[in-house]
């Protein structure tokens, strides 16, 4: 992926645990990007009273004021709406995303995010700024969910960028799934193999491999399996080591 060369583009993070803050900061910046680190909604609105950040980030579960509850404020300020706002959220229910239009949010970035779904989601972010301008296209609308009325009023691009980000989110999720089915699968078969038929010399235990070669016992399970072998003496050698010395 290709790196930002633009050090006037500033990231502003508003997370309360210093863990991540940090984290986030560092993966910013290593792709050659400005980032500043406020510790809550309300120093994350005492800051935007005197600077304007490209993107803001926030987390949404942080004591005083919640994400969902900083993004409304930013989006309901005239000087602070058009900064995109990026929430950190763990999409566990359907309600985030009603949640997340209700509070005018740009973006949705599901933790736990590897470093280059962040990334891509800034770019993506900075070059639709540049390409749409000044657009507005505020529409209203009704919907009726879990039971509820809900009155969204979003811009169509803001709806669209929420929703792409969701789906894309989705298709992550699935393709992980994918994977770990895929390893639980092959472990599933290495336990098969090993409960199988396994030819084994009388006299010195060598087993007879899938090729027909005879190996240490030791050597085949580790071959077929995760185990290990530390080595010691069985109660009936040591007394027949002892009755050698005797």
């Amino acid at each position: 992926m290709k790196d930002n060369d633009d050090k006037t583009v500033e990231i502003l993070i508003v997370e309360d645990s210093p863990t991540q803050s940090e984290r986030l900061k560092y993966t910013i910046e290593k792709h050659s990007l400005h980032a500043h680190v406020v510790n809550n909604g309300a120093e994350a609105l005492d800051y935007l009273k005197h600077h304007t950040p490209t993107i803001i980030i926030s987390d949404i579960m942080m004591p005083e004021m919640d994400g969902y509850q900083l993004c409304k404020r930013i989006k309901t300020d005239g000087n602070l709406k058009h900064i995109p706002v990026i929430l950190l959220t763990s999409l566990s229910e359907p309600e985030d995303i009603i949640k997340g239009l209700d509070c005018g949010a740009d973006n949705f970035l599901v933790k736990p995010y590897n470093e280059q779904m962040l990334i891509s989601r800034i770019n993506y972010i900075m070059l639709n700024m540049q390409l749409r301008g000044n657009a507005t296209t505020d529409v209203g609308i009704e919907i009726v969910f879990a039971g509820r009325k809900q009155f969204i009023k979003s811009s169509r691009i803001q709806i669209l960028d929420l929703l792409l980000s969701t789906y894309e989110t989705a298709i992550l999720k699935t393709r992980e799934l994918e994977a770990t089915v895929r390893e639980l699968k092959k472990a599933t078969e290495t336990i098969k193999t090993l409960k199988g038929l396994i030819p084994i010399c009388a006299k010195c235990k060598k087993v007879r491999n899938d090729s027909g070669f005879w190996q240490q016992i030791e050597e085949y399970i580790r071959e077929h399996s995760d185990a290990e072998f530390t080595h010691g003496f069985c109660p009936d050698c040591v007394e027949k080591i002892k009755a050698t010395k005797r």
